[in-house]
Parts: C-alpha cells; sequence; structure tokens
C-alpha cells in the first residue's frame, strides 16, 4: 500500500510539528516512533513521551485506505532532510516495514505494531474553551519563560503558572530568585477560575510550535492535564502538581525610586561587564544616583568593569548588588525601547516594568557584593 506520496518539505513539516518531544533515547523503544493513521486520504501523525502527546493532521496523496503503524521519528526526520525539498517522495508499507523512495534514493524502514503505542488517557473533566491569538501566547511565554527554575527539588517552581480568570490570562515563572509575570486580556470571560501549573517540557515545546500569527490557540484544562488545539494540531500535556507561590507577595508595592531608561543601552553596559564577572559569582553593582548610573563588575584576578549612563533621575542615592544574568534575561527578551527600573534601597528587591505593556512586571532579588 502507497502510504503517502508528497513533496518531501510538507511531509518534513507534518513530522517535524510532532517530533520535538521524541527522546532517541528511551526505556520505550516505541516512544523513539511516530504513530502513523491513515483514514481515507488523511494521515495522523501522533508522537508521545508518556506526558505529553502532540497529533497533527495532513492529506499526503497515496492509496485512499486505512493503516496505523509506527516508524523511527528521527531516523525519517534525518531521511527526509538529506533529500531536496522539492522532490515527491512514496511511502510504502508491506510485511512490517515503511519503505521511503525519493528519485533514486531508498530506504527501509523497521516498524512497530500501533496497538503498543501508548497513547495519553485524556481528562474527562476539561474546563471550558478559552482562546488567545497565537502571537499573543507566544508573546507572554517569551515574557516569563526565562524565570522557570531549572532541576529545583521544589518541583512546582520548573514550569509555568497559567491562570484565566474573567478575561484576563496570566502567566507566572519564578525560580526563588526573580519572578517574571506577563497579562493578556482573553476574548471571552472564562466562568471560573482556571489554574494549572505547566511543565518545563511543555513550555519550551509550545514555544518551539507557536506562530507569529492571529489565529487562535484554543486552550482547556483538568484537574491533571491541559490541552492545547491551534494550527490543526492537538497537545495534550500532564501538568505538574503542587501549590504555586502566591506571586502577589512577592511583587513590590509603592518602591519611592524610579527611573525610565533605554532598554539596549542598559542591556549593551550590563552585557559588557559581565564579562570581567568570575563564573561562579556572576555579580554586578549597580550604582544610582541623581543624573547617573553606574554598573561595575570585578573577578577573583582583580579585573574589573565600570559603565556609566545617563539617566534622568532625581532620587535617592542607592549602591545594590544583582546577578548580571538575571538583568541580561528580562532585557534581551524584549524588544520594547524602554524600560522601568523601581528601587526602595540596597536591601529590597527591584522592579523592572515596561512603559508599554502595563500587564508585565519583572522581580529580581538583590544580591550581596
Amino acid at each position: 500500500m502507497i502510504v503517502l506520496k508528497a513533496a518531501q518539505a510538507n511531509l518534513l513539516e507534518a513530522l517535524q510539528a510532532v517530533a520535538g518531544i521524541v527522546e532517541r533515547r528511551h526505556t520505550l523503544p516505541i516512544l523513539a516512533n511516530v504513530l502513523l493513521r491513515k483514514t481515507g486520504d488523511t494521515i495522523e501523525f501522533t508522537t508521545s513521551d508518556l506526558e505529553i502527546q502532540v497529533r497533527t493532521q495532513a492529506e499526503l496523496g497515496g492509496d485512499p485506505g486505512q493503516l496505523a503503524t509506527t516508524v523511527g521519528a528521527r531516523k525519517l526526520i534525518d531521511i527526509l532532510r538529506s533529500l531536496p525539498g522539492d522532490q515527491i517522495v512514496t511511502l510504502t508499507a508491506a510485511q512490517n516495514k515503511l519503505t521511503l523512495q525519493g528519485g533514486k534514493s531508498r530506504f527501509t524502514l523497521q516498524t512497530l505494531p500501533a496497538d503498543d503505542f501508548p497513547l495519553v488517557n485524556e481528562s474527562v473533566d476539561f474546563g471550558p474553551v478559552f482562546s488567545v491569538p497565537q502571537k499573543t501566547l507566544r508573546e507572554l511565554v517569551n515574557q516569563v519563560h526565562f524565570a522557570m527554575a531549572v532541576h529545583d527539588i521544589r518541583y512546582y517552581l520548573n514550569g509555568i503558572l497559567f491562570i484565566a480568570e474573567g478575561k484576563v490570562l496570566t502567566l507566572v515563572a519564578t525560580d526563588g530568585h526573580r519572578l517574571a509575570l506577563a497579562q493578556a486580556q482573553l476574548q471571552t470571560d472564562v466562568p471560573s477560575k482556571q489554574e494549572v501549573i505547566l511543565p518545563r517540557k511543555t513550555v519550551l515545546e509550545l514555544q518551539r510550535l507557536l506562530k507569529d500569527v492571529d489565529t487562535p490557540i484554543d486552550m482547556r484544562f483538568a484537574n491533571n492535564q491541559a490541552k492545547f488545539n491551534f494550527s490543526g494540531m492537538e497537545f495534550v500535556t500532564k501538568l505538574v502538581e503542587g501549590k504555586f507561590p502566591d506571586y502577589n507577595r512577592v511583587i513590590p508595592r509603592n518602591h519611592k525610586n524610579a527611573v525610565v531608561l533605554g532598554r539596549a543601552p542598559l542591556l549593551a553596559s550590563l552585557q559588557r561587564a559581565a564579562i570581567l564577572t568570575s563564573e561562579k559569582f556572576k555579580g554586578v553593582r549597580v550604582n544610582i544616583e541623581p543624573g547617573v548610573l553606574r554598573i561595575a563588575s570585578s573577578n577573583a584576578e582583580q579585573e574589573e568593569a565600570k559603565e556609566e549612563l545617563e539617566v534622568d533621575y532625581n532620587g535617592d542615592t542607592i549602591e545594590i548588588g544583582f546577578n548580571v544574568n538575571y538583568l541580561i534575561d528580562v532585557l534581551a527578551n524584549s524588544s520594547q525601547e524602554m524600560v522601568k527600573l523601581e528601587l526602595q534601597d540596597s536591601s529590597a528587591s527591584a522592579l523592572f516594568s515596561v512603559p508599554e505593556m502595563p500587564g508585565f512586571k519583572y522581580v529580581v532579588m538583590p544580591m550581596r557584593i
């Protein structure tokens, strides 16, 4: 049976959409495979790692009929990548094998039975559907993802908190040293508050898949799962169990000293100062006084960097230390022209915001230097 006959680029696009979660090494060999399910002229591609399941459909020609099998996802992608983009490729099924042909190239691949493929059991108690444009969710994720913890024993920090309440979608991430919060308006009113923690791997995969387009992404949350539908794809993921910290208590209120300054010049100064921080100790000193902001760093070899920026500031003189990477992260993941920095004193956390984006806040704890 000819499973499909299509341009290499079309088949590769469908496979790459679902293959991001596939691990090359897995305790279950079949999880390295993609499940192909053909019904009539439509082929469904499904991958799973037992916690995330991604599915998409495509019409790629071939014989009409029914077929279900699984084949190595990465191998198939690597083969397709090695062929020209405009080449017509044919995938044929026979005797527990799939044969891929393109031009004078021919590859025979071993398959495993579709019945052995472990699909995720979807929850039966999903909440109401709510939507935002894909590019909106993509921007929200980009604004907070860098503040997620990595392999923290407080497992609820290894992800992003999603809250849908009323007509507002809020995303929050924190690793205990900094916190990023971003908000956007929903297209419909959510009747009851929905609150879940998406795992780190899910967040990174969504970030890869979401496009900068206005077409909507539909979201539904259950007690132990979240489901996303967008661009002909269905994305189901397990959630992180646990209680996320009360982020409202972390966000400073009424800091009396504030300065608005150019994002790009501040980022460039911090990146230069970071060159002379030590590998283990990424501290920089920030000194602000009327009219000027100074940044200084040094290392164990007694080398030092000093930067100076003219600013429109008339508040208190404050010297405060920060992990320079925490400041670079927030500035590098924004494209806005200006940022606002609010400070209380050398021991209180600092608040970054963006005048053009009222829904964004970034809190950084100070560092002893």
